[in-house]
Formats: C-alpha cells, structure tokens, sequence
C-alpha cells in the first residue's frame, strides 16, 4: 500500500519561499500512470488543489498559483517537492500530497496526514 508523509518547516515568513517534501513508500513516483499531487486547506475554507506531477515527469499547476509554485521530483529518493514562493498569511493552510488518478482531483486515492504550514513575521 502506498504511503505519503509531508515534511516541512511548520513557520514560514511573509515573502519567504515554502518549500514542502513528499515522501513516498510503497510505490515508485515512476511506475504506471498516476498524478502525484499537492493539495492545500486554509483554515475555515475548502480543498484547493495546487498542482500535480504525472509519473513522466510532466508537471501541471493550479492557473491561481501558477506564478508562485515549482513542483519537481527526485526519483533516486521516491519523492517530489512544493515550493511556493512569495508567500502570504493566506497561504497559511494544511498542506497535503497524494497520489490520483485524475490531474486536478483534490481527493486522491491515496494522501499524506497533512502538515500545517503558518505564514507569519
């Protein structure tokens, strides 16, 4: 079974880049034809997606976070990574990877616990 855990600094300040790591256990990022996503919640509000890297290697991102949000892999590791760059209060959210079958789902079949993420001076 597919595992995801979400690594990261809980603290981020305003203008800082967010950078987040997925990693995954029990299935290789390369292997038959998933979207290994990001998916962010703020608090009091609902799902967003964020954006998605296929197991090619193609990449596809949220048009809303598009100029602010890098996804990138490591294959040799078994995981890929988030960056929000210029980051605001309202980027203050738990931040979660998965693993779907469909590019822009923000409820994937498999998904990490979440870790939260606070945008704060």
């Amino acid at each position: 079974q597919v595992q995801l855990q979400e690594s990261g600094p809980g603290l981020v300040k305003p203008s800082q880049t967010l950078s987040l790591t997925c990693t995954v256990s029990g299935g290789s990022i390369t292997s038959n034809y998933y979207y290994w996503t990001w998916i962010r919640q703020p608090p009091g509000k609902g799902l967003e997606w964020m954006g998605a890297i296929d197991s090619s290697g193609s990449i596809w991102y949220s048009p809303s976070l598009k100029s602010r949000t890098s996804i990138y892999r490591d294959t040799s590791k078994n995981l890929f990574t988030l960056q929000l760059s210029s980051v605001t209060p309202q980027d203050t959210a738990v931040y979660y990877c998965g693993r779907g079958n469909a590019l822009d789902t923000t409820t994937p079949d498999y998904r990490g616990q979440g870790t939260q993420v606070t945008v704060s001076s």
